[in-house]
């Protein structure tokens, strides 16, 4: 019995024992976990509010720099003394500008002495000298872009709040300083949204230079800081100069803070953003104090007040990881709505060709079909087939990647020749007025796109018109591009000679100021469904941009539209002799050798069995390195190489360059839907078929490529 009694009893003191150890251990490795989780919380928080504060600065600098710029491009070239006649002018223009941006405080152009020309405070400006002012001595002696200053106080008579300077340097031709252009930044407006967006306990946000000195700070300081580049700060962020989360007990007030900091793209300042670590720990206490009122219960509920933990745990994971979903969700969206416009409008009218194609194929199928009906459906899925590559054509020509195939002409010229076409497209009821230049007005351009272009503009004020009323097109010499509304969104476009103006006006209806800025868009239209892809602006936008010149628009409501496509004037010597327009039919090919390299099997065959019908010996590879490795084996046998550009590991243009380069005396013509290489560089010289192509204009292109190397060679010999 006393045996029994004392097992009993060691087995109340173990339970005893373990009624407190087992709580203990539970506690502290809950208190771990949690601490790890609200870390990790934290962490998060911090670089999500980075975000924000990154990319808040980085909208601000890019906006005080695009001012910047187009004051240096109003000043350009401007003396002194003609910048300050223009001073009551430049004056408004100067306080309009800082009036729209709040965090600007003054914009101002010095001279070389560092005395305003003229600013948007005082006008006139008082004879001052600010030629010890940071902003203006570091652009003395060397051209380095945007200056970001410290902070600096107003010097008198100006008054009001502290300020740094985001400058530039005014160059003459000649590339000798002349003087600043610079905007005074306030402090305080960074202060300000960092006050805003801080709301939670132990918020911190900074923004500074790379050199260490600090330009907005939240808390506010009332003192100017400035962190040693050896100190912790500088050192971690040597380290890691990009980004970066670290724990470190800041200078400036001696409080320990997890910060997250972050370089502004190519400007010398970072922003960062953090929370103190004792408010980190408040959080995780506030945690685990829900986790103690559970705990400090009797051993018997120990077991239950853990499930619950643990769930509690588990929730918090949960809704952190939907909350994960949600953000990454809403980022997709965004991406997906502009890319959706795009598609949905595409896949509308492809769907539309495609039946015409579908139906066209079924018609021809049915048996005993009359020789008319057969060639009418022929016809009509050739039409589709050129519709559809009109509208790759605008998609390509709208985002400025369409390769171009230029050309010197005369533009007065070639609306002359235009006249007769829009007479009958326009329609009766439209009255067309043509004033035209005496002299030439040469351009260098794609000339098909030219004429989609001014087709684009006349329809469109057609439809304005509702079919009735006066077009007038007008062709004259322009020095610029005036700065309306499509052009304020790019910079001014330098022309040697000038710019050649072909302005197109209706007396429709007119466009309200509330659409202006979204008509050149893709797939925009005001027509009804069937009336009108919305392509045919953007189309006039891309070629403009891509030729090197612009398009504006100029629109009153009732009182009809101007649209102005202006391209860069080229001299007259420069127009080539006139040559008879090359309408010759497929050229048989008498036994020519080609080389097709194709990695789409269905158009290599297509290509190998029109050329063979034609009298092609045609040699098919599906890669450029099996091409290269049949032209080192025996070149001559082949008499053309004919490939595609866009094809994987090496494309149709390395084909090209590597079969120069080892000296292999064959022509090549390349052929392409669209390539971002040919875009941006053009063809490099060789003979370029455009997809989709005939046979016959392949066959063409093909025979000239053979016959300009026969001619070639016979010369050498």
């Amino acid at each position: 019995m006393q045996r029994a009694q004392r097992n009993s009893l060691r087995l109340l003191q173990w339970m005893m024992a373990a009624s407190l150890a087992l709580p203990v251990a539970l506690f502290a490795i809950a208190a771990t976990i949690s601490y790890t989780s609200t870390s990790d919380i934290a962490d998060r928080e911090i670089e999500r509010t980075l975000d924000v504060v990154h990319e808040h600065a980085l909208k601000v600098f890019e906006t005080i720099d695009r001012s910047l710029a187009e004051l240096g491009e109003v000043v350009r070239g401007l003396p002194d003394d003609t910048i300050r006649a223009r001073e009551p002018a430049l004056h408004r223009r100067l306080k309009r500008l800082t009036d729209s941006l709040p965090q600007l405080k003054s914009a101002w152009i010095f001279d070389a002495d560092g005395k305003a020309l003229v600013n948007s405070l005082a006008s006139p400006p008082p004879e001052l000298s600010f030629v010890d002012r940071d902003y203006f001595y570091a652009h003395i002696d060397q051209s380095i872009g945007t200056f970001i200053g410290t902070a600096l106080t107003p010097r008198p008579p100006y008054q009001g709040a502290r300020f740094f300077g985001v400058s530039r340097r005014r160059d003459s031709d000649d590339g000798s300083f002349i003087g600043v252009i610079q905007a005074s930044v306030l402090p305080e407006y960074f202060d300000s949204f960092y006050a805003r967006i801080g709301s939670d306990a132990g918020s911190f946000f900074a923004m500074g230079r790379t050199d260490g000195v600090l330009l907005a700070h939240f808390p506010r300081l009332d003192h100017d800081i400035k962190l040693d580049p050896t100190g912790p700060v500088g050192r971690e962020i040597a380290a890691r100069p990009e980004h970066g989360l670290i724990t470190v007990v800041w200078p400036s007030d001696g409080i320990e803070r997890r910060i997250g900091y972050r370089r502004v793209s190519e400007y010398p300042i970072y922003v960062s953003a953090g929370l103190e670590t004792s408010a980190i720990r408040a959080r995780w206490l506030a945690t685990i104090g829900q986790h103690l009122v559970f705990g400090i219960p009797a051993t018997a509920l120990l077991f239950l007040l853990l499930a619950l933990a643990l769930r509690r745990t588990q929730q918090i994971q949960a809704e952190a990881a939907r909350r994960r979903e949600a953000e990454e969700a809403l980022k997709h969206s965004q991406r997906l709505e502009a890319l959706g416009q795009l598609t949905g409008g595409v896949a509308h009218d492809f769907n539309n060709l495609l039946t015409v194609i579908r139906a066209s194929v079924d018609l021809l199928n049915r048996p005993q079909l009359a020789e008319e009906r057969r060639q009418r459906y022929i016809t009509a899925i050739a039409d589709a087939v050129g519709r559809a590559a009109k509208l790759t054509s605008q998609l390509l020509a709208f985002a400025r990647r369409q390769t171009l195939k230029p050309e010197v002409f005369d533009v007065g010229e070639r609306m002359q020749l235009l006249h007769d076409m829009l007479a009958p497209l326009l329609g009766s009821a439209i009255e067309i007025t043509m004033r035209l230049p005496t002299e030439p007005c040469l351009v260098r351009a794609d000339a098909g796109q030219f004429e989609t272009a001014l087709i684009n503009m006349a329809t469109n004020a057609r439809d304005a018109m509702q079919g009735k009323g006066r077009i007038t097109f007008k062709v004259e010499v322009a020095t610029r591009v005036p700065d309306t509304l499509a052009a304020a969104s790019g910079s001014h476009i330098p022309a040697n000679h000038g710019f050649v103006s072909v302005t197109v006006s209706d007396t429709g209806v007119g466009i309200p100021a509330a659409r202006l800025g979204r008509i050149f868009e893709p797939f925009y239209t005001t027509k009804q469904v069937g009336h009108g892809t919305g392509l045919g602006l953007s189309q006039v936008f891309g070629f403009a941009r891509q030729s090197g010149g612009e398009v504006t628009v100029t629109s009153e409501v009732g009182h009809g539209s101007t649209f102005a496509l202006y391209l860069p004037r080229v001299p007259p010597e420069l127009l080539p002799q006139r040559q008879a327009p090359n309408t010759a039919p497929a050229v048989a090919g008498s036994g020519m050798s080609v080389l097709l390299v194709e990695d789409n099997i269905e158009l290599a065959n297509f290509a190998a069995d029109g050329l063979t019908e034609l009298g092609y010996s045609v040699t098919l590879v599906d890669n450029a390195t099996d091409a290269l490795a049949e032209l080192v084996v025996d070149a001559d046998r082949f008499d053309v190489v004919f490939s595609d550009v866009v094809m994987p590991g090496m494309t149709g243009i390395d084909l090209a360059q590597a079969i120069g380069d080892r000296g292999i005396d064959v022509p090549v013509v390349l052929t392409t839907g669209y390539s971002q290489a040919l875009s941006q560089d053009g063809v490099a010289g060789f003979d370029l078929v455009q997809k989709p192509y005939s046979i016959e204009e392949l066959s063409r292109v093909l025979h000239r490529a053979a016959r300009i190397r026969r001619v070639r060679d016979g010369a050498a010999e």
